[in-house]
């Protein structure tokens, strides 16, 4: 294809006025479809319904340990679902507290924590003249809504290929004002990149002048690959913190919201011990205890890894043509136009699509009056400004493939009409 960067003005009119035509089309055909979040599709929960089937009035209530978990107690989780969630990230039960829900709410507080009452004893944020965390991008719009939330100045760190520019984020935590770094390092929203082994290694070694700097490591998507032979992997970095004698300076999140139920899963965090008690300090004030009997479902389900490798495999199963619709189609309508750019994700929730400078929200837009709602184009930056306006995230996972091509040609038909316009307007 010729790109339209070569293209006669004459030759951009006429493209202009065919792509006009099938966008009044496209419009006429009264869509109605929102992609707007990385949901679980309806047969992926289906598929975790078995759960809802493990009890009885008869069974015996107590875990592997003889805790009775219909009662109070058990701050920590019961054994086995830490011993779960452990496996899944590589971790030692005793370095894993259980929680509820998601793993969203676990970060909001570990921050609000850390704002009212300081970090293991350091002086807590509000009492500062100025907190900031590093934030990279395109990244995770609810991670930027929490800092935003405190009123926590974000510094935008850009990513590449390999994961967040770790010269500038050397730099960066020499201030001391400097408190954190939110990372998603397996298939990162939205790029869907895995942040390379020297990321991680560097990232471990980190020398902040902040004492109470903590990494909030947002595992989402470690066990969330797309294919059996091609599979990122990732390191364990709170071992890689322990052998930098920095095992304080990682608090890693994770939980099984797109693995069981959304919204009604089970999440943990994972940490050093002496950060596992500045956790429970405040929970036992906080909270009585968990869902334990949520949590003794998913550990009878699962039982074990292997169970949730075998879980996922279900899912990729699903979500992989999705992924590979989506891909298919960017490549066949937009390959070799010069109009934009997109990550190609062996795993994770997201694609992420660089159109040309300028042009994002104009896209968004287009798609919207359409009748296809997408993530907001800014949404993946602090303060949902995107300089360049240019990134968007496309979640394939909640539309049905009849829906997704349908949705996905007109992505790529609003991609092509907005960058005519813009050609033609330069």
């Amino acid at each position: 294809m010729t790109p339209y960067c070569e293209l006669e003005k004459e030759e951009l009119l006429a493209l202009k006025q065919e792509l006009e035509k099938q966008y009044e089309d496209a419009r006429g055909k009264g869509l109605k479809l929102d992609m707007s979040r990385g949901k679980p599709a309806s047969e992926q929960l289906d598929m975790t319904m078995p759960m809802m089937d493990i009890f009885n009035r008869d069974f015996d209530m107590h875990d592997e340990k003889g805790v009775d978990v219909r009662n109070y107690g058990n701050l920590e989780g019961i054994w086995g679902a830490r011993r779960l969630l452990g496996e899944m990230l590589g971790v030692d039960p005793e370095h894993v507290i259980v929680f509820g829900t998601a793993s969203l709410s676990v970060m909001y507080d570990t921050v609000s924590r850390s704002v009212t009452h300081g970090v293991m004893g350091s002086t807590p944020w509000c009492r500062l003249d100025k907190v900031k965390f590093l934030c990279p991008v395109p990244g995770y719009d609810r991670h930027f809504a929490i800092t935003e939330h405190f009123g926590i100045e974000m510094i935008p760190i850009p990513m590449n290929e390999e994961g967040p520019d770790m010269d500038m984020v050397e730099e960066c935590i020499k201030d001391p004002a400097v408190k954190g770094i939110w990372c998603v390092p397996m298939y990162t929203n939205p790029l869907g990149i895995t942040y390379s082994d020297e990321v991680c290694r560097r990232i471990a070694d980190l020398n902040p002048a902040a004492e109470d700097f903590r990494i909030y490591w947002d595992n989402a998507y470690c066990v969330h690959h797309l294919y059996d032979d091609r599979q990122d992997t990732l390191p364990d970095i709170l071992s890689m913190c322990r052998a930098n004698g920095k095992e304080d300076m990682v608090l890693e999140f994770a939980s099984t919201s797109k693995i069981s139920f959304a919204g009604a899963g089970i999440s943990c965090i994972a940490a050093s011990l002496g950060n596992l008690e500045w956790v429970k300090h405040s929970m036992t004030i906080q909270i009585i205890s968990h869902d334990k009997i949520n949590q003794l479902r998913h550990v009878l389900y699962f039982k074990d890894l292997d169970g949730i490798r075998e879980h996922m495999r279900k899912h990729a199963a699903i979500m992989r043509p999705k992924f590979e619709l989506v891909l298919d189609t960017l490549e066949r309508e937009l390959g070799g136009l010069g109009i934009g750019t997109w990550t190609k994700p062996l795993g994770g929730y997201f694609i992420s699509f660089d159109s040309m400078e300028g042009c994002a929200k104009e896209i968004v837009a287009k798609c919207r009056e359409a009748g296809v709602t997408l993530t907001g184009a800014g949404a993946t930056y602090p303060y949902k400004k995107d300089p360049h306006d240019s990134n968007i995230r496309i979640a394939p996972s909640y539309p049905t493939l009849e829906e997704l091509k349908v949705t996905a040609e007109l992505f790529v038909l609003c991609v092509k009409l907005v960058s005519v316009e813009k050609l033609l307007n330069k």
